[in-house]
């Protein structure tokens, strides 16, 4: 048996782009719990051997020790500019984006490994209804068989059942086959084979939703992932603009120190002699002061991002809004177009039986009960698309409103 919560389970486990993105999560926290690193300075270690020797001049090339020499040398370098803290609250802020990242896509993913699912589980139910139309064809046929041999009706009227179950039939192995190979691409999805023996278990249960769209705006707008996000944006692009602004206009401070030891001009005879130097540096920057200059137009840029990314906040919410308001309104009509299946189907069933009966009587054609018969067929099928439709809608608007999927009735004041 496999259940909605075991495909889910199975999908998230067997998505790759969920295994990308947990790696890009667990680098990101990497970072954010190495904060430090910004601010370590640059250490150098050197060392090195050398020769030096007459070639053409006096007596010419020769292999002394007093030309044999070696050099040590350590350094230590720390750079310090105003942009530094905004340098470190982009890493913590590309930590929470991962983060949101993940989140946002699990979910759309599970939302989607739903969908599939109820939509196998109808389409089995589907299976169901025109196995039953196949065996009320055939019953058909076997009364008309009989019917036939006492003379009652006609051998055409037989003929014409014998079409109708064969039809029903046909119809019946064609839905067989849509379904398997569905079924087979939904296991593939969850890491099965095509050729699993794989019986899903569950049923479409649907209840009334008629919520306030204005009351889940005002409760659920703000906790939408495509706004969050946004807003994770418009803050990147904020401190973006102080870092560039800071790293440009302000002065920064280099500190730096080296220790040199070599063997002097004497070669290794002469000993050891070394070196300690420290150095403090103040850079005060003039051209991004000057209007035009092109770090100027840089610092003048990321503050025109930051404003562009506010207004595509607002469309985002207003988007957003849109969407809420749609599918409430949707869900209001979805259902009563399911109480109306609902009576159609009711009316269809009672239909046949007193079509059935009447054919039985003599007082009907086959034809009109086999009209009868297609007839509420299609008014169980419409029913049941009808009743998924609204299951998919309740889905939409759980990943509208950013709720548990799983209850997005309860979820719903």
């Amino acid at each position: 048996m496999l259940t909605l919560d075991r495909a889910v389970e199975r999908a998230v486990g067997q998505s790759l782009t969920l295994q990308k993105s947990a790696i890009d999560s667990a680098s990101a926290a990497f970072a954010a719990t190495h904060l430090w690193s910004e601010l370590f300075p640059d250490i150098s270690a050197d060392a090195g051997v050398s020769y030096g020797s007459n070639l053409f001049s006096g007596e010419g090339f020769r292999l002394e020790e007093s030309g044999l020499g070696y050099s040590l040398s350590l350094g230590v370098t720390l750079s310090l500019n105003a942009g530094l803290p905004a340098s470190m609250k982009l890493i913590k802020l590309a930590y929470q984006t991962q983060l949101l990242t993940y989140e946002t896509s699990r979910r759309q993913l599970e939302i989607q490994v739903a969908k599939t699912f109820y939509g196998l589980i109808a389409e089995k139910a589907n299976l169901s209804l025109l196995e039953e139309l196949r065996t009320l064809a055939e019953k058909q046929v076997e009364k008309n068989r009989i019917a036939f041999a006492n003379g009652l009706i006609g051998e055409l009227t037989l003929l014409q059942s014998q079409l109708s179950a064969e039809t029903a039939k046909l119809t019946l192995n064609k839905a067989r086959t849509s379904y398997a190979t569905q079924l087979g691409e939904f296991l593939e999805l969850l890491g099965y084979t095509q050729d699993t023996e794989a019986v899903l278990e569950g049923a479409i249960e649907i209840v009334q939703i008629d919520a306030d769209p204005e009351l889940l705006i005002k409760e659920h707008l703000v906790k939408r992932p495509d706004i969050l996000s946004q807003r994770q944006t418009i803050e990147h692009l904020e401190y973006v603009q102080k870092q560039t602004a800071l790293t440009a206009r302000a002065p920064s401070l280099t500190l730096s120190a080296q220790w040199q030891g070599d063997s002097g001009n004497g070669g290794i005879p002469s000993g050891f002699t070394d070196t300690l130097t420290g150095r403090l540096k103040l850079s005060i920057p003039i051209n991004p002061w000057i209007p035009g200059t092109g770090k100027s137009q840089s610092i003048n840029t990321a503050r025109m991002n930051v404003d562009k990314a506010r207004l595509d906040l607002k469309n985002t919410e207003t988007g957003a809004m849109n969407e809420i308001r749609s599918l409430a309104a949707n869900l209001r009509d979805s259902w009563s177009n399911i109480e109306i299946s609902r009576l159609r189907v009711t009316i269809a069933e009672r239909t046949y039986q007193l079509t059935e009966q009447g054919f039985q009587s003599g007082t009907v054609e086959f034809l009109t009960l086999e009209d009868t018969r297609n007839k509420m067929a299609e008014a169980r099928q419409q029913l049941l698309s009808d009743e998924l439709n609204y299951k998919t809608m309740m889905l939409d608007l759980a990943a509208a409103l950013n709720v548990d999927w799983n209850d997005v009735a309860g979820s719903i004041p």
